[in-house]
């Protein structure tokens, strides 16, 4: 009855969080509107059939896209659309840009996590000896790969890993998104390809698309490596210089045992803080590593339709990184209160 009560109250405050973020998804769709309004270029001109349209064409391509409507009149049919769940038809692809989002989301979210699973095998690790160690050689040459991490653009080290692990060497797969194109994908039960071809057994399926996730996956774990790592360590120090940490040694305990049972667990939470805006930000900001890779993932989607002036599919992926952001965040809280149960979600 006890544990039922606690589920019940967390899913209450939950549900409060969610409510109150409202406002501010409500302030990014809002904002977002208005910024693709004033922003250069007539998206009826670029559709257009043809260089050379004429200005009936182009004005009855504006009347069909709502542009002819003053802006308070358009934001509040567009209102009215999200609140049925519609964004739109986006002009680029000529489908609704729901399931344009739909489709292409998974990618994004599997190449995503995949990195941040990286990141954080070695940052954490990292960040844990360096701490051990201040000022020691092992110190200063996690904190110069830090440095490094950060310094080095994202699309600069994706192509070096592609030219030396697939011209060079010959190890990679050609990058040319998530599957081989000779290779057959899986049943779309999930639309994670790792995750179909496990449940299909399809094992060499699963290695094959497993090795194009490698190196687009650990460039953007290289860029989010250097501040997981870096607060890790900073969390620790604080850590270890504290009284309860002092206790533990003064009774006796293992070395292990104080380091990751009492040390690691309280440092843990500011890592879950950063991974969880390093996972948004990743999520929102891996377009040169979508590109690069030629991965169809909802970043290069946006970037394509912000190019062409093709309002609805950027309106849609703004909207999308907001409402994964506040979840996110709540998921952050969450983990909170299981690391340390003094922290409750409000």
């Amino acid at each position: 009855m006890a544990q039922a009560g606690s589920i019940a109250r967390t899913a209450g405050r939950a549900g409060r969080r969610l409510l109150s973020s409202a406002p501010a998804l409500f302030g990014v769709l809002v904002f977002t509107f208005l910024l693709m309004r004033v922003l250069p270029g007539d998206p009826a001109v670029f559709f257009a059939s043809g260089p050379n349209a004429g200005k009936a064409e182009i004005e009855a391509l504006r009347a069909q896209m709502g542009l002819d409507k003053p802006i308070p009149e358009q934001l509040v049919r567009y209102l009215g659309d999200i609140g049925t769940g519609q964004l739109g038809r986006s002009m680029t692809t000529g489908q609704p840009v729901l399931a344009d989002l739909r489709e292409r989301l998974p990618a994004s979210l599997e190449l995503t996590f995949s990195a941040l699973l990286i990141a954080l095998l070695l940052s954490v690790p990292l960040g844990v000896v360096a701490a051990l160690r201040p000022g020691s050689p092992i110190d200063h040459g996690v904190r110069l790969l830090c440095a490094l991490g950060v310094c080095v653009p994202t699309f600069v080290s994706g192509l070096l890993l592609i030219y030396v692990f697939y011209y060079l060497l010959g190890y990679a797969p050609d990058p040319t998104g998530r599957i081989d194109v000779f290779a057959a994908s899986p049943p779309n039960i999930t639309s994670f390809l790792l995750i179909d071809f496990a449940l299909t057994g399809d094992w060499a399926g699963w290695r094959a698309a497993a090795s194009q996730l490698v190196l687009p996956a650990v460039t953007m774990a290289l860029f989010v490596i250097a501040p997981l790592a870096r607060i890790t360590r900073a969390s620790m120090l604080a850590v270890l210089g504290s009284e309860f940490i002092r206790t533990a040694r003064s009774v006796g305990l293992s070395r292990p045992r104080v380091i990751v049972t009492y040390a690691l667990r309280n440092a843990i939470l500011p890592v879950l803080t950063i991974a969880g805006i390093v996972f948004s930000t990743m999520l929102g900001a891996n377009v040169l590593v979508e590109k690069v890779f030629s991965w169809p993932g909802v970043a290069s989607y946006a970037l394509d339709a912000l190019l062409a002036s093709d309002y609805a599919p950027v309106q849609g992926f703004v909207l999308l990184m907001a409402a994964i952001f506040v979840t996110v965040n709540l998921v952050v809280d969450i983990l909170y209160g299981i690391a340390d149960p003094r922290v409750s979600v409000t």
